[in-house]
């Protein structure tokens, strides 16, 4: 059948993504695990339902309706990628899905295989944080290959301009909060990383702090952060030197202080459990997006000693997620996919980011 069946639809990211898809012409399905909440959520534009109570129960569905794409809005994605991939495989529907932790990202790459045999395409990171920096990477080193020169340093910032919702955080987001870096190779569940010679290594939570001005003028600071960007910069540019970072992360000097502490604490289980329970029920108070534009920045370093600098330009983050989502849905549901796992970037190349609004800025000359 061809569809596109969105899970979490009653989150934001999931409405936002079903809203455009409708917008387009397309009809999605939201799926979700409260009947209530999905009549509302899919009342306003018409949209169709399916109820899962489980996500046992969401991937029976997708192995019995055989959707044509899945976007997979529903997280800790390190416990329900699996799942919902190993469905989607043996219905012979593509994937999406916007995750962008360390763990999980490098655990759907993995799956490239398993996707060639079966036909289908597999994409994760297709929210703000991991194509936004991809992207710029990818810009960046494309003209640098072009140039006859290898990447051999890249470092990436992120910057998301977030208009926050009032409400809870959550329990999908506040379990991958806490979960830290469950299997990754290169140091402790709880510490930070880079790549350095091609393999990961620690790094400090929060370090590294860069101060940044923007194209727009705005002055922010990125420290160090473990994210899926950090293994997407890698894959894109060939570097064996990669750091990822993001203006979002604590990078204070009390901040430096207390993370360690802190990540010690989380490595006791029912500590964790407690902190993530409690974390999910905090509740945020709407705040406007504090800048223009959310921006993806990189640093390549070339074999040659010389430097490239850019910088992506996108809209509101979570609005640029909800487009970048929609947009490799639409993409894969036209068959313009090709069977394995990617990263956005990596399958649809720089040009993803355009084609959301995007508009790439380049800091000087190679120098």
């Amino acid at each position: 059948m061809t569809e596109i069946w969105v899970l979490g639809g009653t989150g934001r990211v999931g409405r936002g993504v079903a809203d455009r898809l409708a917008d387009g012409g397309d009809s999605p399905v939201l799926v979700g695990r409260d009947a209530g909440r999905l009549r509302e959520a899919a009342a306003a534009r018409g949209h169709r339902t399916y109820v899962a109570p489980t996500l046992d129960a969401a991937t029976a569905g997708i192995r019995e309706a055989r959707p044509t794409v899945v976007v997979s809005t529903v997280g800790p994605f390190t416990r329900t990628m699996t799942p919902v991939v190993d469905a989607c495989l043996a219905a012979g529907s593509d994937y999406v899905d916007l995750a962008n932790d360390l763990a999980a990202v490098p655990a759907l790459l993995a799956r490239g295989e398993d996707a060639v045999r079966a036909g289908r395409t597999l994409v994760t990171g297709a929210g703000f944080g991991v194509a936004a920096t991809e992207s710029v990477v990818a810009w960046l080193c494309a003209e640098g290959r072009d140039a006859g020169r290898r990447a051999v340093r890249v470092r990436t910032d992120m910057v998301p301009s977030l208009a926050l919702q009032s409400g809870p955080l959550g329990e999908a987001l506040a379990g991958t909060l806490m979960e830290g870096l469950p299997g990754v190779s290169g140091g402790g569940r709880f510490q930070g990383r880079r790549f350095a010679d091609g393999r990961l290594t620690p790094a400090p939570l929060g370090g590294g702090v860069h101060p940044l001005v923007t194209p727009d003028g705005d002055h922010v600071s990125a420290g160090l952060m473990p994210l899926g960007e950090l293994v997407a910069a890698q894959r894109a540019s060939g570097a064996p030197d990669v750091e990822s970072a993001s203006s979002e992360v604590p990078h204070s000097q009390l901040a430096r202080l207390v993370l360690p502490a802190a990540s010690t604490l989380l490595a006791v289980g029912p500590l964790r459990r407690f902190a993530a329970r409690r974390l999910a029920a905090v509740t945020f108070p709407a705040r406007p997006a504090p800048r223009t534009h959310s921006w993806g920045h990189a640093v390549v370093t070339w074999d040659d000693g010389t430097t490239s600098e850019g910088w992506l330009g996108l809209g509101e983050a979570q609005e640029t997620t909800d487009a970048l989502v929609t947009e490799v849905a639409r993409r894969l549901l036209r068959g313009d996919g090709r069977p394995g796992a990617f990263t956005p970037a990596a399958l649809f190349g720089a040009g993803l980011a355009t084609a959301v609004g995007g508009t790439y800025t380049r800091i000087g000359a190679a120098a």
